[in-house]
């Protein structure tokens, strides 16, 4: 992922394609009968996640059904309908069964958006006790079909926006890409990681590993849980991932390993030390299958290491992040946060203190 070094994160156009999966939804669920109040639930046919359960309103005016979610902090979606200015149009249905024969797909992408809200906003609620972004309970918005190829969080906003997809295999519309930006916008608001040198390469590692995290959590079965970054995208054939958390070099340009001068690559290449810490963490070296994918986690002194679980490293580097961590934390101040965090949670003489360390040592963050 290219995303600028504003406060305005963004997917460059071109750079991600994700192929759109509509899988066979079958036209059940909840009932479409009006709901006592506003808040309703509804089932829908999201692009890239199958058949979803949402949250959505019933608008008395209207007498139709909106995207507006009031258990996620009044999260609501929107279709811009090309526009590159403004919120767009409230997204609605008639009877809350959001599965239209739309050839262009666009309820659909309006309902993935919607889902992958509630994933994000559900992961980050349940494994941290988190409250949205800014841990206030409030949510802002998902806008569809902005008016060219990209994907961004506006911190300001507090709004997610996906472009418009030349074709089905550009849709950026997937969990990981929507929670990796969404992330952002909670690092932002803790340690606020700056966009340059090796604060900008550790905040994308973080947004990948979160988003990693969110879409274990979410058990979707169209687009299970896996340490890969933007998994369906085919930018040069062969559906080859953007990046790989357990060796991050199989992408050709991002580094397994710290080394002096990471600060001066690519924050998303930058990136591959912290990803690969996570990953060691989290699952240990060597070969393995995780949900039916393979990985094969090297070591930069050949020295094995045991994982501790991925929900016990996911708490450390979240306590590491919220607590510990500032706009100027480098690689081995991470170390230091993260050494810090697992010992506030487990106590220096834990095996998780020693795993932490030995993850970090492993990417030669000493």
């Amino acid at each position: 992922m290219a995303f600028s070094r504003s406060p305005r994160r963004t997917l460059a156009a071109g750079l991600f394609a994700v192929t759109v999966v509509f899988a066979s939804c079958l036209q059940t669920g909840p009932a479409g009968a009006r709901p006592t109040g506003d808040a309703a639930v509804g089932f829908g046919c999201a692009t890239g996640a199958g058949g979803v359960k949402l949250d959505t309103t019933y608008n008395p005016d209207t007498k139709r059904y909106e995207l507006g979610d009031p258990k996620r902090g009044n999260h609501k979606t929107y279709d811009l309908n090309g526009s590159t200015t403004g919120t767009g149009t409230p997204v609605t249905d008639d009877d809350n069964i959001w599965c239209d024969n739309d050839p262009h797909g666009r309820q659909a992408d309006a309902v993935a958006a919607h889902y992958i809200h509630s994933v994000f906003w559900d992961y980050f609620l349940d494994a941290h006790g988190r409250k949205g972004m800014r841990n206030d309970g409030r949510a802002g918005c998902s806008r569809v079909h902005y008016g060219n190829e990209s994907a961004f969080y506006n911190l300001a906003t507090s709004c997610m926006t996906y472009g418009t997809a030349s074709s089905p295999s550009r849709n950026l519309i997937r969990i990981d890409v929507g929670a990796h930006e969404m992330t952002h916008g909670v690092i932002a608001a803790t340690a606020g990681l700056g966009y340059f040198g090796e604060t900008a390469g550790l905040g994308e590692a973080i947004s990948d590993i979160f988003a990693v995290a969110a879409e274990f959590h979410a058990g979707n079965r169209a687009d299970p849980g896996d340490y890969l970054i933007g998994e369906g995208i085919d930018i040069s054939g062969g559906r080859i991932p953007l990046r790989y958390l357990d060796k991050p070099s199989r992408d050709g340009a991002s580094k397994d390993y710290w080394y002096s001068g990471i600060s001066r690559i690519d924050p998303q290449y930058a990136s591959g030390p912290a990803n690969h810490f996570f990953y060691l963490l989290a699952e240990g070296s060597g070969q393995k299958v995780i949900n039916g994918v393979s990985y094969n986690s090297p070591t930069y002194d050949g020295r094995p290491v045991t994982g501790i679980g991925r929900s016990a490293a996911e708490k450390i580097l979240y306590k590491a992040l919220t607590e510990r961590m500032t706009s100027n934390t480098d690689y081995h101040g991470a170390r230091q946060a993260t050494l810090a965090a697992a010992a506030d949670l487990h106590g220096q003489d834990s095996d998780r203190y020693r795993a932490v360390g030995a993850a970090w040592t492993a990417v030669n963050v000493k």
